[in-house]
């Protein structure tokens, strides 16, 4: 978002909406800086043109995206309870009617590295770079670095991983849906996330 003349990351819930107290929402300069800031709702904007490629990019539905035999679709979320704290990734791909799901712990972690590292993994998991795929991620930040062009401040060398691995395919979409919104397969992703940080939890 745009607080005046500055880009500010804005504090959002579980459901996309604005944290917000006696109108004034939460706001950080940096993602990787500790400092927060309580400002008036009315001074927040929506910065152009990024903001408004994400809200066209929230349209797209998987109807939209070629699917069937020669597609694959991997749909990918990632979970930290604590934010950095306890983190899994959970992905769900899909081809034809082949289907193959991953749920893994990766330790201590932000969210943010959790998406990234749920994207990659989906990636990693596909052989043959020839097929057009498609990835579903419901992750603003990783859709921006990924596919907006946003700059990297902080997993700078995981960002420039997935990228080197993006460009092995020949034809490849990031198509950005919204989280919590009763899509099977994205609910999947989140829930194999989840369940990865439960279990290890469980093992302690």
């Amino acid at each position: 978002m745009r607080f005046k003349k500055n880009k500010v990351w804005l504090s959002v819930d579980s459901t996309g909406n604005p944290v917000e107290q006696n109108g004034r929402v939460l706001i950080k300069y940096q993602l990787d800086q500790p400092h927060e800031y309580w400002v008036r709702k009315s001074n927040v904007k929506p910065l152009d043109p990024d903001s408004l490629k994400i809200k066209e990019a929230e349209k797209e539905t998987r109807a939209e995206a070629p699917g069937g035999r020669e597609e694959i679709c991997i749909f990918s979320d990632g979970a930290s309870s604590g934010n950095p704290g306890p983190s899994g990734i959970g992905v769900v791909l899909r081809f034809g009617k082949l289907e193959k799901e991953i749920s893994e712990y990766i330790g201590t972690a932000t969210n943010n590295v959790a998406e990234l590292k749920a994207i990659q993994t989906g990636l990693l998991a596909v052989k043959n770079t020839d097929l057009p795929v498609r990835i579903f991620t419901d992750s603003n930040y990783a859709y921006g670095v990924l596919a907006l062009g946003w700059k990297a401040r902080a997993n700078r060398q995981m960002v420039e991983s997935i990228k080197k691995t993006m460009a092995k395919f020949k034809n490849l979409r990031i198509v950005k849906v919204k989280g919590h919104a009763g899509d099977k397969d994205n609910e999947r992703a989140d829930f194999l996330a989840t369940t990865a940080i439960k279990n290890s939890l469980k093992s302690k």
